[in-house]
């Protein structure tokens, strides 16, 4: 699933050149960006997922909410923007 959005410049050669491939596999521009990120980094292993799993059970219910986890992000979020206008501000 993808929850992430990132956004990057790229030159026009470069965005014809993503564009191609995309076409040429039927795929979208953020898909062949992806697979390379992937090709370049390389993509989690069943270890890093098993070791995240142990992570999540030992927690043994200590779990938040979604809503919980939403109002937490939304917090957080707004108390770095306004860190960010308090560094912006004279």
């Amino acid at each position: 699933m993808l929850t992430e959005r990132l956004q990057i410049l790229v030159t026009t050669d470069q965005r014809r050149r993503l564009e191609q491939e995309a076409k040429r596999r039927g795929s979208s521009v953020g898909g062949v960006i992806r697979d390379a990120v992937d090709a370049q980094l390389g993509r989690s292993t069943a270890e890093d997922r098993h070791a995240a799993l142990d992570d999540i059970l030992a927690m043994r219910g200590r779990f938040v909410s979604p809503d919980e986890l939403n109002r937490i992000a939304a917090s957080e979020h707004e108390e770095q923007l306004d860190e960010l206008m308090r560094a912006v501000k004279p």
